[in-house]
């Protein structure tokens, strides 16, 4: 048991992880949306500060997303990751391939539609969009964003309707039902259209 441990861990043994130090770490799927660049006019002159916008998923079903702000890049890109880490979310999926409903997700000026799709239909999204959904293991689903392109906003109307989604085992919780009526009512649905 120990020498498995050993092995997961970085160069630097128990004294603190590297940027691949940790078991924990090698988990997550961590995918760069975008870099932007931002100056300060300072009295000599320009000063110059990056934004990095990271999705870190287990492509399982968990997917958090973070921006990091730091004077060089990989400062901002590290910080990025951290804080994705620290706001992992949990997203019931279909057979884990896809989600289980349609749903709209909005933030500012950005809206998202997001639909379930059959088996082998892959990922149909655009960039920060398809980075969440590669990130949480979604592997058939359908996409579509209406108004803004900024990808802070996108990503954050896609968390916003990914968080919406309700798995058949909690919808029959609510209603104090069994799984079996409200996934059978589902499949009826799908017949008679």
């Amino acid at each position: 048991m120990a020498d498995s441990r050993n092995e997961q861990r970085g160069p630097r043994g128990r004294r603190g992880r590297g940027r691949d130090g940790g078991g924990e770490d090698s988990e997550f799927l961590e995918k760069l949306v975008g870099i932007n660049r931002v100056a300060k006019v300072v009295k000599g002159g320009r000063r110059f500060g990056f934004v990095a916008l990271v999705v870190v998923g287990d492509q399982k079903g968990r997917v958090g997303f973070g921006a990091g702000k730091a004077r060089e890049v990989p400062e901002a890109i590290r910080k990025g990751t951290e804080k994705a880490k620290r706001n992992l979310v949990r997203i019931p999926l279909r057979e884990g391939r896809t989600l289980h409903h349609e749903v709209t997700g909005r933030y500012g000026a950005g809206r998202v539609v997001l639909r379930p799709a059959p088996a082998g239909t892959g990922v149909i999204a655009g960039g920060p969009m398809r980075a969440v959904f590669e990130s949480l293991g979604v592997k058939d689903v359908v996409a579509k964003s209406i108004g803004t392109s900024n990808p802070h906003n996108m990503i954050k109307a896609t968390f916003q309707a990914l968080t919406a989604i309700q798995s058949p085992k909690d919808v029959a919780a609510k209603r104090g039902k069994k799984v079996g009526d409200i996934v059978g009512r589902r499949e009826t649905g799908e017949a008679r259209e």
